[in-house]
């Protein structure tokens, strides 16, 4: 299991950027494939973007696709989710999560551990 801690939320106007880190404990970080899931006040958790083991592959839900972008550093232990051109409809809790299941995946079933959450509000 890796213990996850997300921070960089905050508020901002619609048409300005956050950055918001995940940061990890655990040895097997490297292995795995990083998520970043969210959920609006009213609504279930959705896929936001996938990046895997190496960084080499990602992925994003159609939302978030040209505005947002994922990254990692695995010697810091850390994941990265770059939010650019935010819009009132992305605000919401942030979480990442990680997943061992050695594939990239979007089903929030596949991912084992969570953060805590971190707070996006956009304001128009």
């Amino acid at each position: 299991q890796v213990q996850l801690v997300e921070s960089g939320g905050g508020l901002v106007q619609a048409g300005g950027s956050l950055r918001l880190s995940c940061a990890a404990s655990g040895r097997t970080f490297s292995s795995s494939v990083m998520g970043w899931f969210r959920q609006a006040p009213g609504k279930e958790r959705e896929f936001v973007a996938v990046i895997t083991w190496s960084g080499r592959s990602t992925y994003y839900a159609d939302s978030v696709k040209g505005r947002y972008t994922v990254s990692r550093d695995n010697a810091k232990n850390t994941v990265h989710l770059q939010m650019n051109s935010l819009k009132p409809e992305d605000t919401a809790v942030y979480y990442c999560a990680a997943s061992f299941i050695g594939a990239l995946t979007t089903r929030q079933a596949d991912f084992g551990s969570w953060g805590q959450g971190t707070q996006v509000t956009v304001s128009s």
